[in-house]
């Protein structure tokens, strides 16, 4: 992550052995992970050779960004625009906004209506999908996928199933696919 750093954070992270910044934003010291959980005790610091930034390694109690993320820098750019690296990544978008509720927001209005409405939009973009693989070309199609599948992880999140519990169960099924007559065959995928 990148953060600032004034003296007095400096100090503060040097005594207590986890990190503390500087918000320039809210002109106010804070200590990582004070409201989230997600410390992080400091291993090394380092200096660059002008001397006016420091390298901390820390070990994380948690991820680093209010997404989710281990990283600040979990989104790769490309051709100008920011994309989702993955299905994990979204996963781990939702699950923080679920923790971390944002006022106005879309995942927060479904979070908040609960279960049957997410069940609703998931059955709705479900339809929506058949009907783009039915029509002629595929943006319609990608547009409504990427719809589903966020829904869907809302859906996850919900229920407290995690990417990972679904990551295991499809795991479970590599390399085995169900022939005509429904029994379980050995194939190559």
């Amino acid at each position: 992550m990148v953060a600032w750093m004034n003296e007095a954070s400096y100090r503060l992270t040097k005594q207590t052995g986890e990190t503390w910044f500087w918000s320039r934003s809210r002109q106010e010291l804070w200590h990582k992970g004070a409201t989230s959980g997600n410390t992080q005790v400091v291993k090394e610091m380092w200096l660059d050779c002008d001397q006016d930034t420091l390298l901390v390694k820390v070990d994380p109690a948690g991820p680093a960004c209010h997404t989710g993320a281990r990283s600040f820098f979990s989104t790769r750019c490309r051709e100008r625009k920011i994309k989702m690296q993955d299905l994990e990544s979204l996963y781990q978008m939702v699950a923080a906004r679920k923790a971390n509720p944002k006022e106005g927001s879309y995942t927060d209005y479904l979070f908040t209506k609960g279960l049957d409405k997410i069940l609703k939009k998931v059955g709705e973009e479900t339809t929506e999908v058949i009907v783009a693989a039915k029509n002629e070309g595929t943006a319609e199609l990608q547009y409504e996928t990427a719809d589903l599948l966020y829904h869907l992880m809302v859906l996850l999140v919900e229920r407290g199933l995690t990417y990972d519990d679904i990551k295991e169960e499809l795991g479970k099924r590599e390399g085995l696919m169900i022939d005509f007559k429904g029994r379980p065959e050995i194939k190559d995928l």
